[in-house]
């Protein structure tokens, strides 16, 4: 467990010195693919560098058997594998309720009473999150 949070950790960690470092070369807003592209590119970096660890068995703190370490590892990818599956959807859900947020807004601009409609259609968007977290919860059951 505690090595589940080693790599949080480093996730938050890198990506906060990936902002730090795009505020400091002056990268904007208008660059987001830029700044979509360095933040997944440390994510999958450090989740390769994670996998590798727990493969390996360097986190074990004793020569374990056989068994035992590939419990351990299969627990590991276990966590992995939750964190990808709520950490996508999520990613897919803030850019389907950024389009269609500002799509109802837009249309709730100019006529009020479709905002039953509008609301629906979000909450359609919101609802890919709430589906990897309940895939994650299963992962992590399993």
């Amino acid at each position: 467990m505690g090595f589940v949070l080693i790599v949080a950790l480093a996730l938050v960690l890198s990506t906060i010195g990936i902002g730090v470092t795009c505020v400091n070369k002056g990268i904007k807003g208008k660059n987001y693919k830029q700044l979509m592209g360095m933040n997944i590119t440390a994510m999958v970096g450090i989740l390769i560098v994670s996998t590798i660890v727990l493969l390996s068995g360097g986190i074990s703190a004793s020569a374990a058997e056989g068994t035992q370490a590939a419990a351990s590892s299969a627990d590991g990818l276990k966590y992995i594998a939750a964190a990808l599956a709520i950490g996508i959807s999520a990613i897919g859900s803030g850019i389907a309720v950024a389009s269609s947020g500002a799509a109802a807004l837009g249309a709730l601009s100019e006529d009020p009473k479709i905002f039953g409609k509008a609301f629906v259609f979000v909450g359609l968007a919101e609802g890919i999150a709430i589906y990897g977290l309940i895939v994650s919860i299963l992962i992590l059951n399993a």
